[in-house]
């Protein structure tokens, strides 16, 4: 197998789970990836209705078209799933992450790493005389980037909540 087809074969999906609220469904769900010797990239859940009866839960992955869409067979069958929708599939999508970005600096460090928070529309939700934990909200390349950027400047620790997803329109999905 050459580079081009393992780059074919190996394509990004953002599959979004409606779910029952029950105990062991997330490790069912992750166990359907596990057998199949596919990662899951990132992993959200939340819970989404009123009487905390339903989750969505949103996974992005790696992996060929034929083995996500034998994923996704299986999901629906499982019982307590409702919905499972590949976001990559549907049409336009709007997905984001959200970061906590600490970073230690004094001097010259502390002033760029202001500027590039700025530049970046990071928050500064704590601060100390020698350090920042910042808040970004973006697309996981924009907070890869940033990341990059601190790295750089006093990097101390990041801390991520995954992707969720939602196609755009009026539509639920």
């Amino acid at each position: 197998m050459n580079a081009e087809t393992t780059i074919a074969a190996a394509e990004r999906h953002v599959l979004t789970i409606t779910v029952d609220n029950e105990a062991g469904i997330l490790a069912k769900i992750a166990g359907l990836f596990t057998a199949r010797g596919y990662n899951i990239d990132s992993l959200t859940v939340a819970d989404i209705t009123d009487g905390h009866d339903v989750s969505r839960i949103t996974i992005v992955t790696h992996g060929p078209p034929a083995i996500i869409d034998q994923i996704r067979a299986q999901l629906e069958r499982l019982v307590p799933v409702h919905k499972v929708v590949d976001l990559t599939e549907v049409g336009p999508y709007v997905e984001r992450e959200l970061a906590l970005i600490k970073v230690a600096g004094k001097g010259e460090n502390r002033v760029e790493a202001l500027r590039l928070a700025d530049v970046f529309r990071a928050k500064v939700v704590d601060t100390t005389t020698g350090s920042f934990v910042f808040e970004l909200t973006g697309a996981p390349e924009k907070i890869d980037s940033f990341v990059s950027l601190m790295k750089e400047l006093g990097l101390v620790e990041v801390g991520r909540t995954g992707i969720v997803g939602m196609i755009r329109g009026a539509e639920a999905a």
